[in-house]
């Protein structure tokens, strides 16, 4: 019988177990790891000397590359939580607490990154420095450190101090009893016991998005004046649904309140394209509301981050040592947009108002009100709120001592019970959860009972409501027409010196609604239409040369071939729900023509083409951000055996054509050909060029100046994951 038993939990992630060496392994790590565990019952109730808790692993094989396929690898935290207190390992006198603590494994640079990740994901901000650094004043830091510090048992723990760790090179290094671990490759790892051996390979492969524990189905979301659509009420451990999250609607615009795991696989079961988003709301960095951040990073534009400087602090440190990045550099990926405690933020009319909530944590209950018909319509968002039973515990006259003041609890309880039309509140329970109870005499007119993974019992249900995924609460319906509107202004944004009336006339034409899966464009037919995509995502497919990209919001489909009346090329398909505007192609040709357009699409279609083709800008980039840079674009030709020395150095280049030997001392040539990029490090630090580049042969290569793709974060994202590859391999 085998010694070693593997399983693979999702693609990139397994599950390898010992029982003689005592040792469960989780091989890789993302988003929902501990979910996809418990689905495939790895993770199970058991009872000891009539303590009940949970199975799972004791060890965490972490990936070489922090960033695959766009997302992070290496989420530690949930899986660490689940092995200190659901298994009881940290638990005083828990029969699974014997004083082996969790162990990751993995290359010294990822093993540093989760340490300080799970520290900021533990505790947030650590002093009294850091969060007056944030604007806030001294006797106001001293309040949210006491009350930190009750919630940390006194003290703020290193996370030496909660794991173990063994750092994995060529050689082999034993784990425990026993039992070794090598790395042969890059991700590549064997795993050893007695004369048996076991190959693991956390490499995941593009394109492959199979990596969400629970199965959502497709809906149509309106695009509401103001609403909100319900898009999670689960907590981390919910197999179920996605975890306590909410999208705002306002005059048609996509908000989000929070991004938790999987929230791109959310989005696209609601029909929502990732280039729609217009903010988000950030409550706090627990990997619940935290993990699906990076999805906001690959979008075509910065999306507006609203959160209080105290949290964003919070956040930034924790996403800062994931990524191995620097704060200010972070700031990069989105358009800040800094909210105050305590005061109505106006937002254009929608109104925000965001209030300190005690948790471990720096967090924001956050409240909305829009003005509508002599009145506030109101709603509020309180997720990670912690009982009124636990805060009155916390409450001491000792001015410095851990906790807080009555005064404080006064204050905190009135915010959770303020009147509001729309309440959704965390009812999780525990020492950093509220309680159902605590609602039973709030008067709002509707409560949504959230962030828990058992069913609602029925004294819960007595206190508030359910809302299933994608459930939506419409408090201003939409009477002006957001699709059109969204419409005009993505053709003018396309044709920007195209007469307005020009513009009106093509927005004069119906806005059809397809199904997921549907065919919009088949490969090889003419286009009877030119179809602009206003809501949700369609993939384009050519699979004779391995062309795969995603159109979101804003995408024309059939452009070139409409106009010049040919076979496509590629077939567009649906993903979810698309709203489309259907303009004829004899028309639009008509305008085109009449505008003496044509030799500028023409010439922008072939350079749109080219990049396309390429990873790093075949997803979510619109036709007007492509447009920008193929305009900016430059060729640069090369014989055989030139060496690339005239290049600029504030540049990323694209080969379009032949390969090129990209050049390290004492190292085999890397061969880049044809879609590769390069020189990523000029865009990224600043820096001149880490490698020479040789022609290998005839060369087309397109310089894209990095002024114009720091601009997309997207890129930018895909830039930095290449990057972080190139460096480790």
């Amino acid at each position: 019988m085998s010694k070693i038993k593997q399983t693979e939990v999702i693609r990139g992630v397994y599950w390898m177990e010992i029982p003689e060496a005592d040792l469960y392994i989780l091989c890789g790590c993302p988003e929902d790891a501990t979910k996809h565990l418990m689905r495939l019952r790895l993770i199970v109730p058991t009872e000891k000397d009539g303590v009940v808790f949970e199975t799972g692993p004791n060890a965490i094989l972490l990936s070489d590359v922090a960033l695959q396929n766009g997302k992070f690898c290496n989420l530690a935290e949930f899986p660490v939580l689940q092995m200190l207190y659901r298994q009881g390992m940290l638990i005083p006198g828990h029969p699974n607490n014997t004083g082996r603590k969790p162990l990751l494994l993995g290359a010294s640079d990822q093993i540093d990154a989760q340490m300080a990740y799970i520290y900021r994901g533990n505790y947030g901000l650590v002093s009294k420095e850091e969060i007056m650094a944030t604007g806030e004043s001294a006797e106001r830091a001293e309040m949210i450190m006491r009350m930190k510090l009750k919630f940390a048992f006194g003290r703020i723990l290193e996370t030496g101090e909660l794991l173990d760790h063994r750092i994995i090179e060529a050689a082999p290094v034993e784990i425990r009893n026993g039992a070794t671990i090598r790395r042969t490759r890059t991700n590549i790892f064997e795993i050893a016991y007695g004369d048996e051996t076991v190959t693991i390979d956390l490499t995941v492969k593009r394109g492959r998005n199979d990596r969400s524990a629970y199965p959502l189905g497709f809906q149509s979301i309106p695009r509401d004046y103001f609403s909100v659509i319900h898009s999670g009420q689960g907590d981390g451990w919910d197999i179920n649904r996605p975890c306590m999250a909410s999208i705002l609607v306002y005059q048609g615009k996509i908000y989000l309140i929070d991004a938790g795991p999987n929230i791109s696989y959310s989005l696209t079961a609601l029909g929502i394209g990732v280039n729609e988003i217009e903010g988000i709301f950030h409550t706090h960095c627990h990997d619940d509301h935290f993990a699906g951040i990076t999805s906001l990073m690959r979008t075509d534009k910065r999306i507006k981050y609203y959160a209080t400087p105290l949290v964003r602090a919070s956040v930034f440190k924790k996403l800062s040592a994931l990524l191995a990045m620097e704060e200010d550099q972070i700031s990069n990926f989105f358009d800040i947009r800094d909210l105050t405690f305590d005061t109505w933020n106006d937002l254009g009319g929608l109104e925000v108002k965001p209030v300190l909530s005690p948790h471990p944590v720096e967090t924001s209950a956050f409240f909305f009100r829009v003005f509508w018909e002599s009145r506030y319509l109101s709603y509020a968002h309180l997720a990670d709120i912690t009982s009124f039973d636990v805060l009155s515990k916390m409450v001491t006259d000792d001015a410095t001592a851990p906790g807080i003041s009555q005064a404080d609890f006064d204050q905190t309880r009135a915010h959770y019970l303020t009147h509001v039309d729309l309440k959704k509140v965390d009812i999780g329970g525990g020492m950093i959860h509220g309680e159902v109870e605590d609602f039973k005499d709030d008067m709002s007119g509707k409560i949504v009972l959230a962030h828990r993974s058992e069913p609602l019992t029925n004294k819960q249900k007595e206190i508030g409501s359910s809302a299933p995924f994608g459930i939506v609460d419409t408090m201003v319906a939409d009477e002006s027409g957001n699709l059109r509107r969204f419409s005009y202004e993505f053709l003018h944004t396309y044709f920007q010196n195209l007469g307005r009336h020009y513009v009106r006339t093509l927005l004069n034409n119906p806005i059809v609604e397809f199904i997921p899966g549907t065919i919009i464009l088949h490969k090889g037919r003419v286009p009877e239409a030119i179809y602009l995509i206003v809501t949700g995502t369609v993939e384009k497919i050519r699979s004779v040369d391995n062309v795969y990209n995603v159109i979101s919001a804003g995408g024309l489909i059939g452009e070139y071939t409409g106009i010049h009346n040919l076979p496509s090329e590629s077939a567009y398909r649906t993903v979810n729900f698309v709203r489309a505007l259907r303009i004829t192609a004899a028309s639009y040709r008509e305008l085109i023509k009449k505008n003496d357009l044509s030799e500028l699409i023409d010439q922008r279609a072939e350079n749109r083409e080219i990049l396309e083709k390429t990873w790093l800008f075949g997803e979510s980039v619109s036709p007007p951000v492509l447009n920008r840079i193929v305009d900016a674009m430059v060729l640069h030709r090369y014989e055989a055996g030139a060496m690339l020395d005239d290049l600029p150095s504030d540049a990323i280049f694209i080969i379009e054509s032949g390969t090129i030997e990209q050049l390290r001392d004492g190292r085999q040539p890397d061969i880049l050909d044809c879609r590769s990029f390069f020189a990523e490090e000029q865009v990224l630090f600043g820096i001149t060029q880490a490698f020479a580049y040789r022609a290998r042969d005839a060369c087309r290569v397109y310089e894209i100046p990095g002024a114009v793709i720091n601009e997309v974060p997207i890129v930018m994202w895909k830039i930095l994951q290449s990057y972080e590859l190139k460096v480790i391999s």
